[in-house]
């Protein structure tokens, strides 16, 4: 039962970005607009960057497929956007996002540190290739 714990801290984790993805796609003259009012300058660019991120790096870390890998960019990302629109401390909604972010580095930390777990991509590959013996010391 313990071996579905990563998978479960992994799903949780990918909804985020993958909700923050599709939610973009759905709407993304607003997301453009809010961009703007933070002073970024080529919206669409920015907008097209973080969709692909969002949903091809949450995929990753819900199946555990280049998890670590898909745990940083996605730290990468959420540093920089934490700091670019939820630093305004004087708000609380703005305190409350800033912190909700903070819990999520921790948790795409816990990724990169300890892998994905059992039940995942890297795991099963990880298995496959010491079966057939490909990157044993040999």
């Amino acid at each position: 039962m313990l071996k579905y714990i990563p998978l479960i801290a992994r799903s949780s984790l990918s909804s985020v970005f993958l909700e923050s993805g599709v939610n973009k796609i759905l709407h993304p003259v607003a997301t453009q607009q809010f961009m703007a009012a933070h002073g970024m300058p080529f919206t669409g660019l920015f907008l097209v960057s973080a969709i692909v991120l969002e949903l091809v790096a949450g995929l990753a870390v819900l199946l555990g497929y280049k998890a670590r890998w898909a745990a940083i960019a996605l730290i990468k990302f959420l540093i920089t956007v934490t700091f670019i629109f939820h630093t305004n401390f004087s708000d609380p909604m703005q305190i409350g996002q800033f912190m909700k972010n903070l819990a999520i580095l921790g948790g795409l930390m816990m990724v990169v540190q300890y892998g994905p777990g059992a039940v995942s991509f890297d795991h099963r590959t990880t298995i496959v290739n010491l079966k057939k013996g490909v990157g044993s010391r040999e």
